[in-house]
């Protein structure tokens, strides 16, 4: 356990490369997505999830939001590089370990590179 004095939350980013790309264009498995990495994490939905495309040429694709009990999962796909950038912060703690193995999975990833970073 973290000392709360000090301690806000985590930040993990997760960058996947070499993404199914039927995967990253298609909102009902970004929105199956999200709802099944807040049950994985154990957190609490707050409102609906935001599913938006939009963009121009190698920039087009969905981006997403959801708002949990704890903070944000925020992701950006990119249809043209079939990648994906997921964040997740929240000042409940979790295992950003398990955060990255999901995604990958998820997406079918054929690589994945991950940062984190505690938030004081």
């Amino acid at each position: 356990m973290r000392d709360k004095n000090w301690w806000w939350g985590r930040s993990t980013s997760v960058d996947l490369h070499d993404c199914d790309h039927d995967l990253i264009k298609d909102p009902k498995v970004i929105s199956k997505f999200v709802r099944e990495l807040i049950k994985k994490l154990k957190m609490k939905k707050v409102g609906p999830t935001q599913i938006k495309r939009f963009g121009h040429g190698k920039l087009r694709g969905y981006s997403m939001i959801q708002f949990i009990e704890t903070s944000t999962i925020v992701a950006h796909f990119d249809e043209f590089g079939n990648r994906a950038f997921i964040d997740v912060f929240s000042c409940k703690e979790y295992n950003p370990k398990l955060v990255t193995a999901f995604c990958k999975k998820f997406f079918k990833a054929g690589r994945t590179v991950s940062y984190v970073e505690e938030r004081k």
